[in-house]
């Protein structure tokens, strides 16, 4: 079994190296597709000996399908660069590939580091991905930002051990930069769908949206993370309907 281990970037400094490094012994090449990035996201990523490749971004969708096309090997992980491997993920990966299937899916748990706290409730835990396919039996879709990989019908899923450590924000600067960033995605998507916004419906889904994270996921275990997971997840909500609904006021 070989494996190609791929990367979308853009800017990503910060966090590239702790990815890459994760991969190191897992991989059999990593690739990185990068939008033309002006930090040293390049200098980082040769220095692991990474297929360095430029592609202009047009949708996360876009780019992850673009790296999966170029991916050379026939079974591809897929990870972001905030996101690195748990040693535990790590031996759960090693023990596949020494099994060497044919084809196949394997998915495994997501665990946020939100501003220096480990994140096991919220509506964000165990947030299973699938990240691990044969190339030919799974693409990139879902609805930008929020991509996933969509296995074939028939292909057989497994969950792996481990975990996906996913870093996420690192400051509460971060996440209003994220979510001013996304929702703006996420209101193009929408209007492009035909799908309308008003007040009421903006009330109503950021309330459902606090609710859901803080109450009934039990953020209210994560202590003052929590909280402020609820309240920001509600405005990030607030601010995507709001968008769209001025979308439709311009158009």
């Amino acid at each position: 079994m070989k494996l190609s281990g791929v990367i979308i970037t853009f800017n990503e400094e910060r966090n590239i190296r702790r990815c890459l490094q994760s991969l190191e012994g897992v991989c059999d090449e990593i690739l990185v597709l990068d939008s033309f990035s002006t930090d040293q996201t390049e200098a980082i990523c040769k220095e692991f000996g990474a297929r360095f490749e430029q592609h202009p971004f047009e949708g996360h969708i876009q780019q992850k399908n673009e790296a999966l096309k170029r991916a050379q090997h026939g079974w591809v992980l897929s990870l972001d660069a905030d996101e690195a491997l748990s040693p535990k993920l790590t031996a759960s990966i090693l023990d596949i590939k020494n099994s060497s299937p044919v084809k196949g899916g394997y998915t495994m748990n997501r665990l946020t580091n939100y501003c220096g706290k480990w994140i096991h409730h919220s509506g964000w835990y165990p947030d299973t991905k699938l990240r691990l396919v044969s190339k030919e039996n799974a693409q990139w879709g879902g609805t930008n930002p929020h991509d996933k990989l969509i296995p074939d019908a028939q292909l057989p899923l497994q969950h792996l051990r481990g975990d996906l450590l996913h870093y996420s924000y690192y400051t509460k600067e971060d996440h209003f930069k994220q979510i001013a960033y996304f929702s703006e995605i996420a209101a193009k998507e929408l209007f492009a769908k035909k799908i309308k916004s008003n007040l009421l419906k903006i009330g109503i889904k950021t309330a459902a949206q606090f609710i859901k994270s803080y109450i009934i996921k039990l953020g209210f275990l994560d202590g003052t993370a929590g909280w402020h997971i609820a309240v920001r997840s509600a405005y990030g909500t607030n601010q995507k309907y709001a968008r769209l609904r001025k979308h439709w006021q311009d158009a």
